[in-house]
């Protein structure tokens, strides 16, 4: 098994930790194939866990993409971008469909595809000074994968404005505009916090939970795997792109 993913049980509660804390939780086919496995494991379960905490190893949630793979070096270089925002794509939508109710545990920074990770979850949960964002316009990309999980978090006009004026803000910032969900005083808060609210997700009935959250997948167009896919495709065409590859490489140095 992959330790770049773990996923460990606490009753009726789970928690699917990314793993690279050294690279701040950057999404690489190599973690992103550790959360698909790690995935095969939750839908294989017979009685799946009622609430599952997403979070990330370190001070960071997530920092996006691995920049070391979405510089293209060589003329076919385009394949490994394009496979893992592909792969993105589908881990969202599985996270998505998860009869679990999904907890995102925003310990650190959560940016771009990391910060599209933690709006896909059911609740996200964040202290006041983490940074959040999606900074992908500054850096001449598209947030396609991600912007249909903004879109239903916090509407089609709010997301337009976030997505299009890039940059990051604080968690306090996220809390106020519906990103985030829930926001502990500090870092040091945080777990309190989201042991509390995972506590009392536990103590409703898990049936009514999995059925309430499967029909509102259904009201807000959260089945839909193909505008993903379709997403992946265009963030792959525009990263391909002479400016988005230039300003990655000087991002890099």
């Amino acid at each position: 098994m992959s330790e770049l993913a773990t996923l460990t049980f606490d009753g009726p509660a789970a928690e699917l930790r990314l793993n690279r804390p050294e690279q701040r939780n950057a999404m690489s086919t190599e973690l992103l194939g550790a959360l698909h496995a790690r995935m095969d494991e939750l839908e294989a379960k017979s009685s799946p866990p009622t609430v599952l905490v997403v979070t990330g190893a370190g001070k960071s949630f997530s920092a996006g993409m691995d920049l070391k793979q979405v510089i293209i070096e060589d003329a076919g270089g385009v394949e490994t971008p394009r496979a893992l925002l592909a792969s993105l794509a589908r881990f969202t939508h599985r996270l998505r469909l998860l009869p679990s109710v999904s907890v995102a545990r925003v310990n650190g920074a959560a940016i771009g595809g990391g910060c599209g990770l933690a709006s896909v979850c059911d609740l996200t949960i964040t202290h006041a000074d983490s940074t959040m964002g999606f900074p992908e316009v500054d850096l001449a990309l598209c947030p396609a994968v991600v912007a249909p999980w903004l879109v239903r978090k916090i509407g089609a006009g709010a997301a337009r404005r976030v997505l299009l004026t890039g940059g990051v803000m604080t968690g306090a910032r996220a809390h106020e505009i519906g990103i985030v969900d829930l926001l502990a005083e500090s870092g040091d808060t945080l777990d309190d916090t989201v042991g509390s609210v995972v506590q009392s997700l536990c103590s409703g009935g898990p049936l009514a939970l999995r059925a309430t959250k499967e029909l509102l997948n259904t009201l807000d167009g959260s089945i839909d795997l193909d505008v993903l896919l379709r997403g992946a495709e265009l963030s792959a065409s525009v990263l391909s792109s002479d400016d988005a590859q230039a300003r990655l490489r000087a991002r890099r140095k």
